[in-house]
Protein backbone atom coordinates (compact mmCIF):
# COMPACT_ATOMS: atom_id res chain seq x y z
CA UNK A 1 0.00 0.00 0.00
CA UNK A 2 3.09 2.45 0.79
CA UNK A 3 4.17 2.11 -2.64
CA UNK A 4 0.95 4.23 -4.31
CA UNK A 5 1.05 6.32 -1.18
CA UNK A 6 0.49 10.05 -3.11
CA UNK A 7 3.70 11.47 -2.02
CA UNK A 8 5.97 8.59 -3.66
CA UNK A 9 4.76 10.24 -7.12
CA UNK A 10 4.12 14.01 -6.21
CA UNK A 11 5.46 17.10 -4.56
CA UNK A 12 2.44 18.72 -3.56
CA UNK A 13 3.93 21.43 -1.58
CA UNK A 14 2.83 24.06 -4.03
CA UNK A 15 -0.20 22.71 -5.71
CA UNK A 16 -3.00 24.69 -3.96
CA UNK A 17 -5.99 22.22 -4.07
CA UNK A 18 -3.52 19.21 -2.24
CA UNK A 19 -5.64 18.53 -0.08
CA UNK A 20 -7.62 16.64 -2.04
CA UNK A 21 -5.27 13.68 -1.74
CA UNK A 22 -6.31 13.49 2.13
CA UNK A 23 -7.60 10.27 3.81
CA UNK A 24 -6.46 8.32 0.62
CA UNK A 25 -4.44 5.13 0.97
CA UNK A 26 -3.88 5.01 -2.89
CA UNK A 27 -3.40 8.09 -5.01
CA UNK A 28 -5.81 7.43 -7.36
CA UNK A 29 -8.57 7.32 -4.76
CA UNK A 30 -8.40 10.73 -5.68
CA UNK A 31 -10.39 10.29 -8.65
CA UNK A 32 -13.88 9.74 -7.65
CA UNK A 33 -14.11 12.62 -5.06
CA UNK A 34 -12.93 15.18 -7.55
CA UNK A 35 -16.46 16.46 -8.28
CA UNK A 36 -17.80 16.92 -4.83
CA UNK A 37 -13.80 18.84 -4.22
CA UNK A 38 -15.09 21.20 -6.50
CA UNK A 39 -18.45 21.75 -5.91
CA UNK A 40 -17.67 22.54 -2.28
CA UNK A 41 -14.96 25.36 -3.19
CA UNK A 42 -18.23 27.03 -4.55
CA UNK A 43 -19.96 25.90 -2.33
CA UNK A 44 -17.87 27.34 0.70
CA UNK A 45 -17.66 30.45 -0.79
CA UNK A 46 -13.48 29.31 -1.09
CA UNK A 47 -13.95 29.95 -4.96
CA UNK A 48 -16.45 32.10 -7.01
CA UNK A 49 -17.28 30.80 -10.43
CA UNK A 50 -15.93 34.02 -13.39
CA UNK A 51 -16.10 31.71 -16.47
CA UNK A 52 -19.59 32.90 -18.84
CA UNK A 53 -22.33 31.62 -16.94
CA UNK A 54 -21.30 28.98 -15.83
CA UNK A 55 -21.63 28.47 -11.78
CA UNK A 56 -19.44 25.82 -11.57
CA UNK A 57 -15.97 26.88 -13.69
CA UNK A 58 -13.24 29.30 -11.55
CA UNK A 59 -10.14 30.18 -14.13
CA UNK A 60 -7.36 31.99 -12.70
CA UNK A 61 -4.97 34.83 -13.05
CA UNK A 62 -3.58 35.39 -15.58
CA UNK A 63 -5.03 32.48 -17.73
CA UNK A 64 -5.21 32.02 -21.58
CA UNK A 65 -8.31 31.22 -23.10
CA UNK A 66 -7.95 30.60 -26.90
CA UNK A 67 -10.39 30.73 -29.46
CA UNK A 68 -12.98 27.36 -29.90
CA UNK A 69 -12.20 26.37 -26.62
CA UNK A 70 -15.12 24.27 -24.47
CA UNK A 71 -15.21 24.21 -20.76
CA UNK A 72 -18.32 21.78 -19.65
CA UNK A 73 -17.32 21.91 -15.76
CA UNK A 74 -17.20 21.63 -13.10
CA UNK A 75 -13.51 22.69 -13.64
CA UNK A 76 -10.93 24.62 -11.74
CA UNK A 77 -8.15 25.66 -13.88
CA UNK A 78 -5.23 27.55 -11.95
CA UNK A 79 -3.24 30.71 -13.00
CA UNK A 80 -1.06 31.65 -15.92
CA UNK A 81 -2.37 28.07 -17.58
CA UNK A 82 -3.06 27.85 -21.00
CA UNK A 83 -6.01 26.40 -22.90
CA UNK A 84 -5.16 26.08 -26.33
CA UNK A 85 -7.12 26.76 -29.48
CA UNK A 86 -9.82 23.89 -29.87
CA UNK A 87 -9.06 21.84 -26.33
CA UNK A 88 -12.45 20.36 -24.97
CA UNK A 89 -12.42 20.68 -20.65
CA UNK A 90 -14.89 17.83 -19.81
CA UNK A 91 -16.42 17.26 -16.54
CA UNK A 92 -14.76 17.14 -13.34
CA UNK A 93 -11.10 18.47 -13.92
CA UNK A 94 -8.34 20.17 -11.87
CA UNK A 95 -5.31 22.46 -13.40
CA UNK A 96 -2.75 23.89 -11.66
CA UNK A 97 -1.18 26.92 -12.37
CA UNK A 98 1.04 27.34 -15.47
CA UNK A 99 -0.54 23.68 -16.85
CA UNK A 100 -0.73 24.01 -20.83
CA UNK A 101 -3.19 22.32 -22.31
CA UNK A 102 -2.69 22.11 -26.79
CA UNK A 103 -4.57 22.50 -29.57
CA UNK A 104 -7.60 19.87 -29.79
CA UNK A 105 -6.68 18.44 -26.33
CA UNK A 106 -9.28 16.76 -25.06
CA UNK A 107 -9.45 16.24 -20.78
CA UNK A 108 -11.81 14.59 -18.82
CA UNK A 109 -11.96 13.43 -14.95
CA UNK A 110 -8.35 14.26 -14.39
CA UNK A 111 -6.10 16.46 -12.12
CA UNK A 112 -2.62 18.48 -13.35
CA UNK A 113 -0.33 19.62 -11.04
CA UNK A 114 1.53 23.12 -12.06
CA UNK A 115 3.77 23.26 -14.80
CA UNK A 116 2.77 19.96 -16.55
CA UNK A 117 2.35 20.31 -20.22
CA UNK A 118 0.23 18.46 -22.86
CA UNK A 119 1.21 18.83 -26.34
CA UNK A 120 -1.36 18.60 -29.35
CA UNK A 121 -4.04 16.22 -30.37
CA UNK A 122 -4.02 14.92 -26.73
CA UNK A 123 -7.07 12.49 -24.82
CA UNK A 124 -6.22 12.17 -20.74
CA UNK A 125 -9.00 10.43 -19.02
CA UNK A 126 -9.39 9.96 -15.73
CA UNK A 127 -5.71 10.19 -14.48
CA UNK A 128 -3.36 12.22 -12.49
CA UNK A 129 -0.44 14.11 -14.03
CA UNK A 130 2.59 15.26 -12.09
CA UNK A 131 3.94 18.26 -11.69
CA UNK A 132 6.16 19.58 -14.70
CA UNK A 133 5.15 16.42 -16.74
CA UNK A 134 5.63 17.00 -20.58
CA UNK A 135 2.80 14.90 -22.77
CA UNK A 136 4.03 15.31 -26.26
CA UNK A 137 1.91 15.03 -29.36
CA UNK A 138 -1.01 12.60 -29.75
CA UNK A 139 -0.20 10.61 -26.62
CA UNK A 140 -3.43 8.58 -25.33
CA UNK A 141 -3.80 8.21 -21.69
CA UNK A 142 -6.88 5.80 -22.17
CA UNK A 143 -9.60 5.52 -19.58
CA UNK A 144 -11.64 2.29 -20.26
CA UNK A 145 -11.29 -1.16 -21.13
CA UNK A 146 -12.61 -2.66 -24.12
CA UNK A 147 -14.28 -5.66 -21.84
CA UNK A 148 -15.81 -3.17 -19.54
CA UNK A 149 -14.73 -4.57 -16.48
CA UNK A 150 -13.19 -2.40 -13.37
CA UNK A 151 -9.66 -1.42 -13.94
CA UNK A 152 -6.86 -3.27 -11.87
CA UNK A 153 -3.56 -1.97 -11.02
CA UNK A 154 -0.61 -4.75 -11.97
CA UNK A 155 2.68 -4.56 -10.35
CA UNK A 156 4.43 -7.60 -10.96
CA UNK A 157 2.52 -10.81 -9.16
CA UNK A 158 0.27 -8.38 -7.42
CA UNK A 159 -3.22 -7.31 -8.76
CA UNK A 160 -4.91 -4.09 -7.17
CA UNK A 161 -8.39 -3.96 -7.71
CA UNK A 162 -9.34 -0.21 -7.83
CA UNK A 163 -13.10 -0.53 -8.40
CA UNK A 164 -13.25 1.85 -11.22
CA UNK A 165 -14.37 1.55 -14.55
CA UNK A 166 -12.71 4.52 -15.91
CA UNK A 167 -9.24 5.10 -14.76
CA UNK A 168 -6.54 6.58 -16.86
CA UNK A 169 -3.02 7.18 -15.35
CA UNK A 170 -1.01 8.32 -12.67
CA UNK A 171 2.57 10.21 -14.30
CA UNK A 172 4.93 10.91 -11.79
CA UNK A 173 6.64 14.43 -11.35
CA UNK A 174 9.02 15.40 -14.60
CA UNK A 175 8.08 12.39 -16.58
CA UNK A 176 8.36 12.58 -20.50
CA UNK A 177 5.78 10.71 -22.76
CA UNK A 178 6.70 10.50 -26.21
CA UNK A 179 4.73 11.38 -29.16
CA UNK A 180 1.82 8.94 -30.04
CA UNK A 181 2.26 6.40 -27.06
CA UNK A 182 -0.77 5.15 -25.61
CA UNK A 183 -1.28 4.81 -21.36
CA UNK A 184 -3.21 2.04 -21.03
CA UNK A 185 -6.12 2.30 -18.29
CA UNK A 186 -4.38 1.50 -14.84
CA UNK A 187 -0.33 2.26 -15.82
CA UNK A 188 0.95 3.73 -13.18
CA UNK A 189 4.56 5.65 -13.72
CA UNK A 190 7.52 6.94 -11.05
CA UNK A 191 8.80 9.92 -11.22
CA UNK A 192 11.40 10.73 -14.21
CA UNK A 193 9.59 8.28 -16.37
CA UNK A 194 10.57 8.46 -19.92
CA UNK A 195 8.40 6.74 -22.32
CA UNK A 196 9.49 6.48 -25.97
CA UNK A 197 7.41 7.38 -28.55
CA UNK A 198 4.42 5.14 -30.28
CA UNK A 199 5.05 2.65 -27.23
CA UNK A 200 2.17 1.07 -25.94
CA UNK A 201 2.41 1.12 -21.94
CA UNK A 202 0.91 -0.55 -18.85
CA UNK A 203 1.82 -1.82 -15.79
CA UNK A 204 3.70 -0.06 -12.78
CA UNK A 205 7.09 1.69 -13.62
CA UNK A 206 9.31 2.57 -11.24
CA UNK A 207 11.50 6.12 -10.76
CA UNK A 208 13.61 7.00 -13.18
CA UNK A 209 12.31 3.94 -15.69
CA UNK A 210 13.09 4.32 -19.31
CA UNK A 211 10.13 2.71 -21.58
CA UNK A 212 10.86 1.56 -24.94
Amino acid sequence: MDNFKTEKFFDLSTFAYRDIFNDTNYVWEALPKIKEYIEMQFKSGQLKANYKDKDDVYIGEGTIIQEGVVIVGPAIIGKYALLGHGSYIRENCMVGNNVQLGHAVEVKGSIFLDDSKVAHLNYVGDSIVGGKVNISGGAMLANYRLDKKSIMVIAGEDKIETGLEKFGSIVGDRSNIGVNSVLNPGTVLGKNTVVYPLVCVKGVHKDNEVIK
